[in-house]
């Protein structure tokens, strides 16, 4: 099996920690060798944030590099298009449709652009978008878009969701595993 590649793309403080972690499990249970990168970036509030998760039967190097990206998963819109270029050719994005400003949009130095995911979409980009916050809401918990975000990925694996959902119990905290199974289904089934 050729290596697949996922990258998950965001701002720090958004738990893209966890879902790489989720996902390295799974992968891991599912008999891969699987290789979690570390974060690459500010990981503190506001930062943008990347990791990545490579498997395959034999996986030599945690990193991805530009076109090499069968998913990038974003939890944001402007993280989507600045990592569009590792996407390979036929890759798809599952993206956030929510908007957080980075520092310089917040200081007045530069203005967010507008149509970010039409304008990905128009270049024949594979976009997958949700409202990923207000699923999470719904499930009880705002924290929860990245595994909302991991059940929407989930539609593109032929793996089972009970699968996942093991994967969510052995890397949840006990206290959050129902919540997060929750998201992960809302995720799943939008």
């Amino acid at each position: 099996m050729e290596t697949k590649n996922v990258m998950i793309v965001g701002v720090g403080g958004q738990g893209s920690l966890l879902a790489s972690k989720l996902l390295g499990v799974l992968l891991t249970d599912e008999g891969y060798d699987v290789k979690v990168s570390e974060v690459h970036g500010m990981s503190q509030r506001g930062g943008s944030v990347v990791t990545y998760v490579r498997f395959g039967e034999k996986v030599n190097s945690p990193v991805i590099s530009e076109g090499e990206a069968d998913f990038i998963v974003s939890f944001e819109k402007l993280e989507a298009a600045r990592y569009v270029s590792c996407l390979k050719k036929g890759g798809k994005i599952v993206v956030n449709i929510q908007q957080i400003d980075p520092m310089p949009v917040i200081t007045g130095a530069a203005e967010y652009p507008e149509n970010v995911l039409e304008e990905l979409k128009s270049k024949g980009v594979f976009i997958d978008e949700t409202d990923a916050l207000s699923l999470a809401e719904q499930a009880g918990s705002a924290k929860a878009v990245n595994i909302v975000l991991m059940g929407r990925l989930a539609k593109y694996f032929d793996l089972e969701k009970e699968k996942w959902l093991s994967a969510i119990e052995k890397t949840v905290k006990p206290q959050f595993i129902e919540i997060n199974k929750k998201a992960f289904e809302l995720g799943f089934s939008s």
